[in-house]
């Protein structure tokens, strides 16, 4: 007869796999999630037909809102002047001598606020210029 007293086993909870499965499912949800970058300016733009977007990262965006500032990639200009308007124009373009530029103008904005931004662009000599619209709604 056996009276001492048995040692028990410790219990040993291996973390190993399920910091693995962890970190595989942090890697899974951060390449699925989709990277949505919406505008902080408030443009209500004018519908078209059509709608073209343009596919080019180095594209520059010139924003007017409807009370006339501007924003040459979300970054807002001092003051409307037209030289401030083609000097931040050629800052965006950098090195790039015929970037496409891509004008979101507030449909309530004046047709001047365009005109001048057109022609900026114009006394730069870059040609390649796109306006922002949205589709119409089918009825």
């Amino acid at each position: 007869m056996n009276l001492r007293p048995r040692k028990e086993d410790e219990v040993d909870l291996n973390l190993t796999p399920l910091i693995d499965v962890v970190f595989l499912l942090l890697i899974f949800f951060m390449v699925s999630t989709t990277f949505v970058k919406e505008s902080e300016i408030k443009l209500d733009l004018p519908e078209a037909s059509t709608s073209i977007a343009p596919d080019e990262e180095d594209a520059i965006k010139i924003s007017i809102d409807a009370r006339g500032r501007y924003f040459i990639n979300e970054i807002p200009l001092v003051n409307s002047q037209a030289e401030t308007i083609e000097k931040a124009i050629k800052e965006a373009a950098g090195n790039n001598k015929k970037p496409l530029i891509v004008v979101n103008a507030d449909k309530q904005t004046t047709h001047q606020a365009v005109v001048s931004v057109l022609d900026a662009a114009r006394r730069l000599n870059f040609l390649r210029i796109t306006f922002a619209t949205e589709r119409k709604k089918e009825q």
